[in-house]
């Protein structure tokens, strides 16, 4: 379905090591998690780079999936896993459509951070990443990840950076 819609070989990669890497996550959660759901998402989550490779992938991934008549849960996970989610302000700042870009559900929230826990298809701490939203003077966002990061981390038992 990646190749189909035209997203490079690296992005196809990426979304290999993301499925994977949250289908681990899942598996380590002390919460039910549709597994299924999650390889999926994460297989899924960056369709919208076939179009572009900004931000707005988020929502171009979306309206693929929505297009191809996938399941509304496909298409949240798709549109939320930028960083660990944009409140109102960041998504009015990047001039992304007014929605909610905040992920709620356990899927949504292990495959946006499998997602920030991976560089191209290479495992990266998530101070790496957080450094990153740092330097680009991102408070909040980075925050916010760090928060992520120990809510997931908590739930599986295990500081994520260590599987």
């Amino acid at each position: 379905m990646l190749a189909g819609s035209g997203a490079d070989p690296k992005v196809i990669r990426h979304c290999i090591a993301v499925s994977e890497l949250a289908v681990k996550i899942a598996k380590l959660s002390k919460k039910p998690v549709d597994v299924e759901l999650v390889e999926i998402g994460g297989i899924l989550h960056d369709i919208g780079r076939s179009k572009t490779h900004g931000i707005t992938h988020a929502v171009e991934g979306a309206k693929i999936a929505k297009s191809l008549g996938l399941p509304d849960e496909i298409v949240k996970i798709i549109m939320k896993h930028i960083g660990a989610g944009l409140d109102e302000a960041a998504a009015e700042k990047f001039k992304l459509p007014k929605n909610d870009y905040m992920p709620k559900t356990i899927e949504e929230k292990i495959i946006a951070h499998a997602d920030n826990l991976l560089s191209g298809a290479k495992r990266i701490p998530v101070a790496e990443t957080v450094e990153r939203l740092v330097r680009a003077q991102d408070q909040v966002a980075a925050k916010r990840m760090l928060a992520l990061h120990k809510e997931l981390s908590e739930l599986c038992g295990i500081d994520l950076d260590k599987i």
